[in-house]
C-alpha cells in the first residue's frame, strides 16, 4: 500500500472535517430548494454503515460529484441534488441520476429481482417503446424500486463546497471530482478504507463500483495529483 495515497486520503478527509465546520452536513431527504445553496459545487455524500477502516475513523466518502461540466450548461448545485432525491412523495427519474440508477441495480440484484426496464433508455418513453410496453405499465412497475432508492440515498448525508466557476470541462468542480474519486477508489490497488461486507455496492454488476468501493464509474482507474486537495481546503 502506498504510503503517500494513505497520507493523501487523511489529509482529504481533514479538508472535508474543515469544511463541515463551515458549512454543517446535510441528510439529502430534509433537503429543499428553499436552503441555501450556491450556484455551483461538488459534493460528497455518505453512507450509514460505511466507515473509515484504513485513514482514520468516521464515515467514509462513497460517492463524489458536480454538475454543468459541459460548456455552456445552466445546471445547478442544487439540481442536481434533487435528482438524485427524487421528490417528497418518494417518487424519481433512475434516467435522469447514475447514482439512482447504480443503487437501484443494485437493489434488484440483491433482491434477485430483474426489471428489463431500469436504465433502459433517456426517458422513461423510449424504454417503454423498445419493450413494446405501454408507458403507464413501465412506470408502475418501475415505482417501487424509485422509492426505494429515494429512501436509500435519502438517508444519506453529505457536504457540499461552494466552488463558483464556469461550466466546463475544465472547471475547477471537474478537477477537484475527478482527482477525489481517483484518489478515494480501491480499484486495482490495495484497500485504504474498503467498503463494509453489507455494502449494498456489493451487489452491482459493474465492476467498477464493485471493486471501486464507491457509487461512480468514472475516474476510478485514473491516477490522481494531490495538489487538488488545496482547492477543498
Amino acid at each position: 500500500m502506498s504510503v503517500h495515497r494513505v497520507e493523501d486520503v487523511v489529509s482529504f478527509y481533514d479538508a472535508l472535517q474543515r469544511l463541515q465546520a463551515r458549512t454543517g452536513k446535510r441528510r439529502l431527504a430534509e433537503c429543499h430548494g428553499r436552503l441555501d445553496w450556491p450556484r455551483r459545487g461538488v459534493y460528497f455524500f455518505f453512507e450509514p454503515g460505511e466507515l473509515r477502516l484504513g485513514s482514520g475513523s468516521g464515515p467514509r466518502v462513497v460517492r463524489v460529484g458536480t454538475h454543468a461540466l459541459a460548456a455552456g450548461a445552466s445546471s445547478s448545485l442544487w439540481g442536481r441534488l434533487s435528482q438524485h432525491r427524487g421528490t417528497g412523495a418518494g417518487k424519481g427519474n433512475h434516467r435522469g441520476s447514475i447514482f439512482r440508477l447504480l443503487v437501484g441495480e443494485a437493489m434488484l440484484a440483491r433482491e434477485g429481482r430483474s426489471l428489463p426496464s431500469w436504465g433502459l433508455g433517456g426517458a422513461i418513453r423510449q424504454g417503454a417503446a423498445r419493450l413494446q410496453r405501454a408507458v403507464e405499465i413501465v412506470r408502475a412497475e418501475e415505482a417501487g424500486v424509485e422509492a426505494a432508492v429515494s429512501e436509500h440515498i435519502g438517508a444519506m448525508e453529505f457536504l457540499w463546497l461552494d466552488v463558483a466557476d464556469e461550466a466546463g470541462p475544465g472547471s475547477d468542480r471537474g478537477t477537484i471530482e475527478r482527482n477525489s474519486i481517483a484518489l478515494l477508489s480501491n480499484f486495482e490497488r490495495p484497500s485504504v478504507d474498503p467498503p463494509s461486507a453489507a455494502w449494498l455496492g456489493r451487489f452491482s454488476s459493474r465492476e467498477l463500483v464493485r471493486r471501486s468501493g464507491l457509487w461512480n464509474s468514472n475516474h476510478v482507474r485514473e491516477s490522481y495529483d494531490a495538489s487538488f486537495l488545496r482547492r477543498i481546503g
